[in-house]
């Protein structure tokens, strides 16, 4: 009897002490060792840190879950735990309060999820921290103050993520962390810090120049856990390993020029050349009073290392290009600017005797543009500059295949936009601007092609879209309607004619060969077919056919 006693009472015992324990998260795993309570979570559909734990929880292991992001007090419940595992998860965010209450974590390990950066400054909350395990993430910085909280730590682990560019102070300067942490003189400092910083994609310029002489000293205390580190950029240092390479001192731009006072003739090509040295490599820029209205083709080379050269092309320069050209070299140490003045003299013609009302135009510069698509129309603007100190008038003629009548229309001075309306579909019209009263010349025209008419507002409105196309250069608006200049040597209506057989399906547009290229210096290729209609273009061939057979 005293023996059936003793067996319930073990029984009862049994389950008192499970009751009191709360049961294990679904799809997870509890145990119980030398080490104290531990949690392992694989492959579960975990969206976040689940909240109901085993108490005093010293290990937890979630890996291979949707995990995204750990926010602010994730750990509330767990100020025992030692060790957090969490591999494999899908971890982009973690939040600046994400680690409070875990005082007594020694290890951290995030390897294989999608960090891009850090809190490090959330590592003042965990001062016993000793093993941080990064690798296999997307961090591509490290701050000078990284390691300042991890005054403890034994183990970082950076490796295969995306570092380019590391200071060697964030290194050299972690034993001067540990000092105003030590209690008392006799305090034992740690000896060395183990470092992983391979498999990343190290640029080697100047401003790698410390971390590889660093590298290079094997200076305690801290090891790597592999030395031969690898240069993947620039190309001139590609596969070179840290030991091999030698790398200036960093420092801004330093610009010359071989001319930095250009004169040329109304007409003539000009190229206008800065030299930059820098370390790192300068991008260089030029900046010049009508660059958003001539925009010139820019060269830019490398001469040899830490040096740049950059070529400002101006075609068949034109009076209007006169002025100042900056040329303005920058990198990450500074900038630095140089100008270089452009004069441009007029060429020599006959003098030719001209209407006392109306000034004129032979050195003046315009240029037209269709820049937008209304309701029913387009929007033309047009900027010009004349010699003449008059108040610049103008007379903007405008014409189509289906009226012999052309439009003309005075405009005051002040005014550089306007809107033609009411198009009719499949119409091709040619607009021109002159001064004053003068006849339009070449150079000074667009000739635009709306689309097909499906007989409603809503159709003509998608049909109106315009491409425009000057001097064969193709401007960023909407698609639809085509429109050409007349600054090839042929006219306007030849490069209809030429470009867009009517009726059917149409080759690219040659390029044009301008005789004075008096606007945008962009090389594209013309288009020259309407595809909005969604005609069958071999139907309407075969009707032709049968057309001209009948």
């Amino acid at each position: 009897m005293a023996s059936v006693s003793h067996y319930c009472l073990l029984v009862l015992v049994f389950l008192d002490s499970h009751a009191a324990q709360p049961s294990c998260l679904p799809g997870c795993t509890c145990s119980e060792d030398s080490f104290g309570r531990a949690l392992q979570c694989m492959s579960t559909s975990l969206g976040m840190i689940p909240r109901k734990l085993p108490e005093e929880l010293k290990r937890l292991r979630i890996e291979n879950s949707p995990l995204f992001e750990l926010p602010q007090g994730s750990f509330i419940n767990m100020s025992t735990l030692e060790y957090l595992w969490l591999n494999f998860n899908n971890i982009t965010v973690i939040h600046l309060g994400a680690l409070e209450h875990l005082s007594e974590l020694k290890e951290l390990r995030l390897e294989g999820n999608k960090l891009r950066s850090v809190p490090w400054t959330a590592f003042q909350a965990t001062p016993l921290l000793r093993v941080l395990d990064l690798k296999h993430n997307r961090i591509d910085v490290l701050p000078e103050l990284a390691l300042q909280f991890l005054v403890n730590l034994t183990y970082l682990d950076l490796s295969s993520n995306r570092l380019t560019v590391v200071s060697k102070g964030i290194f050299s300067n972690w034993l001067a962390y540990q000092k105003p942490h030590q209690p008392g003189c006799g305090a034992r400092i740690h000896s060395g810090l183990v470092l992983a910083l391979h498999d990343n994609p190290w640029l080697c310029d100047c401003r790698l120049r410390g971390l590889v002489q660093f590298v290079k000293s094997n200076s305690i205390p801290v090891i790597l856990v592999n030395s031969y580190l690898v240069c993947q950029h620039p190309l001139s240092k590609a596969g070179q390993l840290f030991h091999e390479t030698e790398l200036s001192v960093c420092m801004k731009p330093q610009i010359s020029t071989s001319n930095a006072s250009v004169t040329i003739q109304m007409g003539q090509n000009v190229t206008l050349r800065c030299l930059a040295q820098a370390s790192p490599s300068p991008t260089i820029v030029w900046t010049y009073p009508l660059s958003m209205w001539r925009e010139f083709d820019v060269l830019t080379s490398s001469t040899a290392e830490d040096t740049a050269l950059s070529e400002l092309v101006i075609p068949a320069a034109h009076l209007v290009d006169r002025g100042n050209y900056t040329c303005v070299a920058s990198n990450s140490i500074g900038r630095s600017t140089l100008v270089i003045s452009l004069q441009v003299q007029p060429a020599q013609t006959l003098s030719v005797p001209h209407s006392a009302f109306f000034p004129s135009d032979g050195n003046a510069y315009v240029d037209l543009r269709v820049v937008k698509q209304t309701v029913h129309g387009i929007l033309l603007e047009w900027f010009a500059v004349a010699d003449t100190p008059e108040e610049k008038w103008f007379t903007l003629y405008i014409a189509s295949d289906e009226t012999l009548k052309k439009e003309v229309v005075h405009i005051g001075p002040g005014i550089n936009t306007y809107a033609v309306d009411d198009l009719l579909p499949s119409t091709k019209y040619e607009a021109c601007l002159s001064l004053g009263g003068q006849p339009p010349r070449r150079g000074r025209c667009v000739v635009f092609v709306t689309g097909r008419d499906h007989g409603e507002l809503e159709g003509r409105e998608r049909l109106l879209h315009i491409t425009v196309v000057l001097c064969a250069v193709l401007l960023a608006v909407p698609v639809g309607a085509y429109v050409w200049a007349a600054q090839a040597p042929c006219s306007c209506r030849e490069w209809g004619l030429h470009c867009c057989p009517h009726r059917r399906k149409a080759p690219r547009c040659p390029r044009a060969v301008p005789q004075h290229r008096d606007c945008s210096y962009r090389e594209h290729i013309a288009v020259c077919e309407d595809r909005l209609g969604h005609r069958d273009d071999e139907g309407d061939e075969e009707k032709d056919e049968e057309e001209d057979k009948g």
